[in-house]
């Protein structure tokens, strides 16, 4: 199956990396990170990306530290906890890891999202994974796909993975699935399990962090779906831990004087 969607990935001119695990969550929620060395920018709702070349803040990234890439959805894109504060800028903190950043509210697998700029396909084809050598790459998607069928929901997971694989050979690649919100629990399981499967079906190393099926609990905005600054946090340690049982761990601190991480936000 798999060489077959590679096959269709090909070709699109798009490119793919994985691995599977599973998670516990932990009852506590940590306060916001303050305390890791991070510069951060964000070039705004229309980044650069739109045109060719690489931009600004992605020529910063130097080769010192490992490279993050996070794409997704409305989690990733601050919605709730506000601008700069996403699970994924706060996971990139805790690394100590440089990071690109891009999250469309309303993306999924299928779903285009806001300004039509999803789905996750079109959101890994437009960073462009070739040029940034990521270390790990962080899928967050899966709600806004609720009620699409879930044969076309495996299809496109299984493009997704092997657009990132074929861009990104050396990167692991981590999904994190559904969360919990006011959506029909049949609907939302549905489209958990479509993902979870294509996942393991595409490639067995992709490691898969289930907060639907993990029973995730973190404060919320008053949409009873979208974190609020200090449930972003506690995301990003569940996340942490995860990567930390795969062997996945901080940078270490940087010298007096030396620069620290900087995450490209183009949430």
């Amino acid at each position: 199956m798999l060489a077959a969607v590679a096959a269709s990935v090909t070709l699109l001119g798009l490119g793919t990396a994985a691995v599977w695990g599973a998670i516990r969550p932990s009852p506590a929620v940590p306060h916001p990170v303050a305390a890791y060395p991070l510069v951060l920018r964000q070039p705004g709702p229309t980044p650069a990306y739109r045109r060719s070349g690489v931009p600004a803040c992605e020529r910063e990234l130097g080769p010192a530290r490992p490279r993050l890439v996070a794409v997704g959805a409305s989690f990733t894109a601050g919605v709730g906890s506000g601008p700069g504060r996403s699970w994924a800028v706060l996971l990139a903190r805790r690394l100590r890891w440089n990071a690109v950043v891009y999250g469309v509210p309303g993306a999924g697998y299928v779903r285009p999202g806001a300004r039509r700029g999803g789905p996750v396909l079109a959101e890994v084809h437009r960073l462009g994974l070739s040029a940034l050598k990521p270390s790990l790459v962080i899928v967050q998607a899966g709600h806004d796909d609720i009620g699409v069928p879930p044969e076309l929901e495996r299809q496109r997971v299984e493009l997704a993975i092997a657009a990132i694989r074929a861009a990104a050979p050396r990167a692991r690649i981590v999904l994190l699935t559904v969360f919990a919100g006011r959506s029909p629990a049949a609907a939302a399981d549905r489209t958990d399990r479509a993902i979870v499967t294509a996942a393991r079906a595409a490639d067995r190393a992709v490691i898969i962090i289930d907060p639907l099926a993990g029973g995730w609990r973190f404060p919320h905005v008053r949409d009873g779906l979208h974190p609020t600054a200090a449930g972003s946090a506690w995301i990003a340690a569940q996340v942490a831990a995860v990567l930390r049982e795969h062997g996945i761990r901080p940078a270490p601190a940087p010298a007096t004087g030396r620069p620290g991480a900087i995450v490209c936000d183009h949430a």
